[in-house]
């Protein structure tokens, strides 16, 4: 397979190089400060799943520069969707299905609308990774699992190829029957976990000590449940009680990517999954009162 990781983050990166290792072609399309920072450093993982060169990584800065690729992992933040629209038309021309790796579920619909639904396959992904000074990926979990599926009929050879890529590649990767279920259990345990402890500016443990806290979590879940299922996707109870399951299973002094970016003072998620929520129950008819306040209390945060 020809594969194009479009912004080499740590997500992509780890993933990219993953594949590369087990013989797909791979070629990093990245901004030119990204471009000179690989080139000088090189590529690494550090990882507890073992560590990894990538040897002469392919950085191109442009998509003129790729004359054919089957694949687009797709792992930018949620605010730079817009702006990577356009190399993604490109690369759809020249023959690519994109997998999206984002958090959230509004991103799928417009993915769908601007590059064609026969383009946009399903996936979200399971990591915990950064990058240090010098670009290299630092992967400190167990977890790096990579799920996906078709969403279209042409894309069922693509992921059968995908498949079995993963299954020699030192990666969890997952094709999944239910992609777009597996997406919204994600949206509604993300959702809860990254609105509670930004908005609350506290960890997982707090949460759990207080009765009323953890109920307010669960009141997210359940509105988030409501939505997916106006969006005819059977969420249950027992995902209800899974999602409190993981708030469960964390340490104490675990957090979520939007709380931790808070602390830095960086750009925040909170448009792209509450915002994104809240959206879509306008267009539904119903209302979603916890992550409302959620989002009301959070937004301030957004820019600063």
């Amino acid at each position: 397979m020809n594969i194009t990781i479009l912004g080499a983050g740590a997500l992509g990166v780890y993933f990219g190089a993953r594949w590369q290792a087990a013989g797909a072609d791979v070629q990093y399309l990245v901004r030119s400060r990204r471009a000179d920072q690989i080139r000088t450093n090189g590529l690494h993982l550090h990882s507890v799943q073992g560590d990894y060169t990538v040897e002469n990584p392919k950085v191109v800065e442009n998509a003129e520069e790729i004359e054919h690729t089957d694949l687009v992992l797709l792992g930018v933040k949620g605010y730079h969707l817009d702006g990577v629209l356009p190399t993604l038309k490109r690369l759809v021309e020249k023959g690519a299905k994109v997998l999206p790796v984002l958090n959230g579920i509004e991103h799928i619909f417009t993915l769908q609308h601007e590059l064609g639904e026969e383009h946009v396959v399903g996936g979200l992904s399971y990591i915990i990774a950064t990058l240090d000074e010098r670009g290299h990926v630092i992967h400190t979990s167990d977890l790096h699992e990579v799920h996906f599926g078709a969403l279209h009929a042409s894309q069922t050879q693509l992921c059968k190829q995908l498949d079995e890529l993963c299954n020699v590649a030192n990666m969890n990767g997952r094709q999944s029957e239910h992609i777009l279920q597996d997406l919204w259990q994600k949206y509604m345990f993300i959702t809860a976990f990254s609105g509670m402890t930004t908005a609350g500016d506290f960890s997982i443990g707090t949460i759990r000590k207080e009765s009323q806290t953890l109920e307010a979590a669960k009141h997210v879940l359940r509105e988030m449940k409501e939505l997916a299922n106006t969006y005819d996707i059977a969420l249950t109870d027992e995902h209800v009680e899974a999602g409190l399951a993981k708030f469960e299973s964390l340490p104490d002094e675990a957090t979520s990517s939007m709380h931790q970016d808070k602390r830095k003072g960086l750009k925040l998620e909170v448009e792209h999954l509450h915002g994104g929520a809240l959206r879509l129950a306008e267009q539904a008819g119903v209302t979603l009162p916890y992550i409302h306040t959620l989002y009301a209390l959070i937004k301030p945060y957004e820019n600063k």
